[in-house]
This record gives structure tokens, C-alpha cells and sequence, in this order.
């Protein structure tokens, strides 16, 4: 019998490991999959043009800034991100909306032989599935974010007219190494032959990584930190968002070179209508503005929290009160770190296998800190807006699965 949409998710998240879930176990560290796959579907990849974005942070941001200008352009663009927040398919959209529940079941019945015979991951099928999708549905340019790291990421075998690496800090180091010239390194492996590269930001053990990988591959490097800068803004709240912008600005200045015309009014709109076009949520995402105002942000590693604790640091409010929860491979100490000591904390579990224990959760956090703790997210919430009052701030966040479950599409 036929599955349904939900019985085809079902089936991926049952028999396919999901690092997001699961973690370590279920990273593929070759990119031989990935070809079968795509061989197997006949190269859907190689049917449109595509921008390659690998970063720490900001690359969801950008991936989503740069599909919204291309629409605003006129483009078919498709885009793919990940992870999801609600449902599957917000990993796979073209000009901003979500892919069918009918081909993601008849992708699957069609390849299902396929995805058991090699024990494909559950990333390589969902980036089998845009690739594929993309085709089908005969986009002109696709934007393709990287999952994890860069040089062995199943998005790796794309050929890309431009490559973006948005910034370096420490995450994943299990995977990618323990310092920022690994890290580099690695997502420097996105670094193409004859093909130009747009770095967001850069630190100066970074630099020489990526000027080494460029020269290696002859391709011309451009450095958004050093470029004029605009007074272009988004619809994306967070002042980190300006350095997202700026790398955007310069990726726009260098697809005019081959070919991709985009006027600074395509710019503009695209950069103001980033929610609108391609429905992107998470990013100090204000749930509510007022009585008392409700944030939510997925930033869960120290690059990341760095950018959101100067957010809230220029955010006018009475009292603070965070609302977090983690999963088990975080450094809580090190994110509580960017945290202040004088708040009400709530603290909970995401709803995923890899979440941490409120159990392990009370012999990390610090004795001094004055907090609570709950069963579920929804019960943290539920406390801080009991105590919260009318100028206060809830800040929610330390994991994208927290953001999840108190976001609502």
C-alpha cells in the first residue's frame, strides 16, 4: 500500500541516522553516497546553476537572503537549508515555498532500494531529494547550504558558479577539529577550480587557509570585511545581520560579473522581504513584541551567542528571563558563559534522542544562578510568561530543537 506523506517522513527518521537526532553516529565522512545517489537520478545537480554557502555561522541567514534577492530578480531560485524546524520540507523550497508531500512519497517509493541497498543518511536523501527537485521543477539558479563542514558535506559534489564561506568559530569540533584553522580548512573544501569565493568574515588564523586553498584552485577571492560599505537593511532582526548583508552585497557584486544581473532595488527588496520570500524563522525571531516581548534565536554555539548576547545588551527591557534547553553534545558551561548570572533561568529538554537531560542538565549549570526546571519547553515557556512582567524580556533559545517547539508557522 501507498504511504502517506507523514508515514514517508516516518519511514526516513525510523530507518535513516539523522544527525540532528542522533548525532556522531549518523555523520557520512565521504562523499560516496552522495555520487550514487546523484548518479542513480541522473546528475539533477548539474541542471541549474547553483551558489554554494558553507559557514559556522550566518549561512542560513545568507542562503535565505540570497534566494529572496534572486526572486525579488525575477529568477525560479531554489533553496535548501537544514535543518528543519517543523516539517521536512522546509528543507526543499522553490521562490520561497515548500516542496510536495507527493514527491517526497514518490521520491522515496522510487528510490527506497536504492537508499537501504547503500545505508544512505538521512542528510544524503534530503539533499538527493532537492537536487532532484530542483531539477524537476526547473529552477535557474539554486542556493545550496552545506550541512556540516564543507570539504567532505554531501553538498560537496556541486559544481557552483560562486562559493560563500560566511565566517569560522568552534563547532562540531569532533568532526571538523579543535581549532579555527582546521575548522577553516575544512570548509575551505568548498573552494572550486577557476571558481570565485565570497569570505564573510575572517580571523587572521583564517585568512592565510583561505588564500592558500584560492591560490591552490586559482580562484579569486573577495573578503566581504573589506569591501565598501552599504547602507542596505533587512527584515531579519539582530544587528549580527549587518555582517550577513554585507557578505550578500559583495556576492550580488560579483554574480554581475557573470552574468547575473541584479539592480540595487532587486537588492533592496530582497534584503526588506526575506521572511516573505522564503519564510526563514529563528533568527531573533520576535514572537512577541510586547506584555512582555518573547524572543526566540538559534544560535546554540559561542560564535553565534557571541552576535545574540550584543543583541541583547542594546535591547531596552526591565528583567531578563531565558528559557533553555540543550542537546548533549554542547559545551553547557561555555554557552551559559555568555549568559548573565543575575536572570531567572528556566531550563527544559528538547524533544529529540540527543537532548540533555534535565537530570545532567542540574549538575552542570552553576549553583549560583537562580533557576527552575521543567519537564518540557512548553512548561519552561508557560512559568517565565507567569512571572515575566509587562517590560520584561524572554529570551529563548541555547538549541535549534528549543526554537522548534515554541515556534508557530
Amino acid at each position: 500500500m501507498k504511504r502517506t506523506y507523514t508515514e514517508a517522513v516516518e519511514w526516513l527518521f525510523a530507518n535513516l541516522p539523522m544527525f540532528q537526532r542522533v548525532g556522531q553516529s549518523a555523520y557520512k565522512k565521504d562523499l560516496g553516497n552522495i555520487r550514487t545517489l546523484c548518479l542513480a537520478l541522473n546528475n539533477p545537480q548539474e541542471n541549474y546553476k547553483i551558489i554554494h554557502v558553507a559557514g559556522t555561522n550566518g549561512k542560513g541567514s545568507t542562503c535565505h537572503m540570497l534566494a529572496s534577492v534572486l526572486q525579488e530578480s525575477g529568477y525560479k531560485v531554489g533553496l535548501t537549508t537544514s535543518p528543519h524546524l517543523k516539517d521536512f520540507r522546509e528543507r526543499i523550497r522553490v521562490n520561497g515555498e515548500i516542496c510536495t508531500e507527493q514527491f517526497v512519497v514518490d521520491f522515496i517509493e522510487q528510490n527506497e532500494e536504492l537508499i537501504t541497498s547503500i545505508n544512505a543518511s538521512f542528510f544524503e536523501i534530503a539533499i538527493a531529494m532537492a537536487f532532484t527537485y530542483f531539477a524537476q521543477e526547473n529552477v535557474h539558479i539554486a542556493v545550496i547550504e552545506t550541512g556540516l563542514g564543507g570539504r567532505l558535506d554531501s553538498t560537496n559534489i556541486v559544481q557552483p558558479i560562486l562559493s560563500v564561506i560566511t565566517n569560522i568559530g568552534l563547532d562540531h569540533t569532533q568532526f571538523l577539529g579543535s581549532t579555527l584553522a582546521k575548522i577553516a580548512a575544512e570548509k575551505a573544501g568548498i573552494i572550486k577550480p577557476n571558481t570565485p569565493v565570497v569570505i564573510g568574515e575572517y580571523e587572521p588564523e583564517t585568512k592565510p587557509i583561505f588564500v592558500e586553498f584560492a591560490q591552490r584552485n586559482n580562484a579569486e577571492i573577495i573578503f566581504a570585511q573589506e569591501q565598501k560599505a552599504h547602507d542596505f537593511q533587512s527584515d531579519l532582526k539582530g544587528i549580527y545581520q549587518q555582517k550577513n548583508i554585507q557578505t550578500v552585497v559583495t556576492v550580488f557584486n560579483q554574480l554581475k560579473k557573470l552574468g547575473i544581473s541584479v539592480s540595487d532595488s532587486a537588492l533592496e527588496r530582497g534584503l526588506l522581504h526575506v521572511r516573505e520570500n522564503t519564510h526563514l524563522r529563528g533568527r531573533w525571531d520576535v514572537l512577541q513584541l510586547k506584555n512582555p516581548m518573547i524572543v526566540a534565536d538559534t544560535a546554540h554555539n559561542p560564535h553565534g551567542l557571541k552576535e545574540v548576547t550584543k543583541q541583547l545588551q542594546q535591547t531596552n527591557y526591565s528583567s531578563l528571563h531565558l528559557v533553555m534547553g540543550f542537546v548533549s553534545d554542547k559545551d553547557v558551561k561555555e554557552i551559559l558563559h555568555f549568559f548573565p548570572a543575575n536572570v531567572q533561568y528556566y531550563f527544559s529538554q528538547p524533544d529529540v534522542p540527543r537532548k540533555l537531560h534535565i537530570e545532567e542538565l542540574k549538575k552542570i549549570v552553576p549553583k549560583n544562578l537562580s533557576a527552575n526546571y521543567y519537564q518540557t519547553i512548553a512548561e519552561a515557556l508557560q512559568a517565565a510568561k507567569e512571572k515575566a512582567n509587562a517590560k520584561d524580556l524572554i529570551y529563548i533559545g541555547g538549541s535549534t530543537f528549543v526554537v522548534a517547539e515554541v515556534i508557530d508557522y
